[in-house]
C-alpha cells in the first residue's frame, strides 16, 4: 500500500499544522484532544484545549474537580454528556488505576465515553499500537480514492471501511500514520471543493478520475431532527435573577437555565400564563409584569431543533414559588454553567 501511504506521509511532514497535542505521547492530552476535537472545528477548538490542559494539566486534576467546573469550561462545544463521561472517566482512572492511564487498546476502549476511533487514536499515538483511527476525513479520503460505495453508516461499510485501513497501517508508524490521513482529509481531500489539481494522490484517485468527489463517501441515512419549544421565563428583582439546574436523562444534563415552559408548539402569551408549570413557576410572585418577550429563535442540535424566547417578568414579592430555583445575583450568573443560547443572551440583556 506505499503507492497510497507514502505520498500522504510525505504531505503529511510538509502540510501538518502546529498543534500542541502533537508536542506530546501523554495519553491524558490525547484523550482530552479528540474528545474536544470530536466537537468542534480545530480553530475553535484549540482554545478549549489550552484552557482544560492549563486549568486541568493531569487527569489527577481533572479527577479533582467538580462537575460544575468542568461544564462551566465546556461551556459552547455542545454535547455535555461527553464533558461529564470525560469528567467521570478521570475519576475512574485515578480511583481504579492509580491515577495512570491504561496502556492497551481493550483497557482503553473499555473506558466510559472512549469508543473505537478515540482508543485507536490514544493507543496508537501514545503508546505506537497499529489500530486504525477511522474517523469523517478518514472515511472521506478512502472512499473517494479507492472509489468505495458503500454507506460509511451501514455496517458494512464500517466494516469495509475499518479492514482497509488497518491494512493500510501496517508497518507504518501507527501514531503518524492515523494523524496523517486524518489531517490529509480536514486540509486537503475536504468535503466541499477540495483541491483535486494540486492533490498527490490525483493519479489514482477514482473520484477524481470519474468524477464522482461530490457523491463519495456515501450514506443511507439522513438525521432526523425533531421540534421543541422552549419559553424560557426570566425572573428579575433588582439585581437578582433565578436559575435551575437541568437534571432529568435529557440535553444539557447538570447544566443551569432560566426556568422553562416547554410547549408543543409556538404558543401566545396568553395561553402560556395558564399553562401550570407557568403559575408553579411564578406563585408568591405578587402582580406580574411582563417587561418584554423576544423574538422566537432557533438553535440547532444533531438531532433537535430548539425554537426558543425568553420572557423577561419583573417581580414585585420576594419568593417565587418552585422550590428548584435557585436565587442570583446578577454578577455571579457567569460563574454557572449554560447552554451557549442563555450565554448570548445573559451576554446582551444581564
Amino acid at each position: 500500500m506505499d503507492f497510497f501511504c507514502t505520498p500522504i506521509h510525505t504531505w503529511y511532514s510538509l502540510n501538518k499544522r502546529d498543534l500542541p497535542w502533537r508536542t506530546t505521547r501523554d495519553p491524558y492530552l490525547i484523550w482530552l484532544s479528540e474528545i474536544i476535537m470530536q466537537q468542534t472545528r480545530i480553530d475553535q477548538g484549540l482554545d478549549y484545549y489550552n484552557r482544560f490542559a492549563l486549568e486541568f494539566p493531569t487527569v489527577s486534576d481533572l479527577a479533582s474537580a467538580s462537575e460544575d467546573q468542568v461544564l462551566k469550561l465546556w461551556q459552547g462545544l455542545g454535547y455535555y454528556s461527553r464533558a461529564r463521561n470525560l469528567h467521570f472517566t478521570a475519576k475512574y482512572i485515578q480511583q481504579q488505576c492509580h491515577g495512570i492511564f491504561p496502556n492497551d487498546y481493550k483497557s482503553i476502549l473499555s473506558l466510559k465515553g472512549i469508543g473505537e476511533y478515540t482508543a485507536a487514536a490514544i493507543a496508537s499515538i501514545s503508546f505506537n499500537l497499529e489500530y486504525p483511527a477511522v474517523d469523517g476525513n478518514v472515511y472521506r479520503v478512502l472512499s473517494r480514492y479507492f472509489g468505495i460505495s458503500t454507506p460509511i453508516d451501514s455496517g458494512a461499510g464500517k466494516k469495509t471501511f475499518y479492514e482497509l485501513a488497518k491494512e493500510l497501517i501496517k508497518g507504518n508508524n501507527p501514531g503518524m500514520h492515523n494523524q496523517a490521513l486524518m489531517e490529509f482529509g480536514a486540509l486537503q481531500c475536504t468535503p466541499k471543493n477540495p483541491d483535486c489539481n494540486s492533490c498527490p494522490l490525483n493519479k489514482q484517485c477514482y473520484a477524481f478520475l470519474n468524477k464522482k468527489i461530490n457523491e463519495l463517501p456515501a450514506k443511507q441515512n439522513k438525521t432526523k431532527q425533531r421540534d421543541r419549544y422552549f419559553n424560557y421565563i426570566v425572573l428579575l428583582k433588582e439585581n437578582q435573577t433565578w436559575l435551575q439546574k437541568r437534571t432529568a436523562n435529557d440535553i444539557w444534563k447538570n447544566l443551569y437555565e432560566f426556568p422553562v415552559v416547554e410547549t408543543s408548539e409556538k404558543t401566545e402569551i396568553e395561553n402560556l400564563v395558564k399553562e401550570p408549570l407557568f403559575s408553579e413557576i411564578t406563585d408568591a410572585a405578587g402582580n406580574l409584569q411582563i417587561e418584554n418577550i423576544s423574538d422566537w429563535k432557533i438553535h440547532i442540535l444533531s438531532h433537535q431543533r430548539i425554537h426558543y424566547r425568553f420572557i423577561q417578568i419583573r417581580l414585585t414579592a420576594e419568593n417565587v414559588g418552585a422550590a428548584n430555583l435557585v436565587r442570583v445575583n446578577k454578577e455571579d450568573i457567569f460563574n454557572f454553567a449554560v447552554p451557549r443560547l442563555l450565554e448570548s443572551y445573559m451576554n446582551q440583556h444581564l
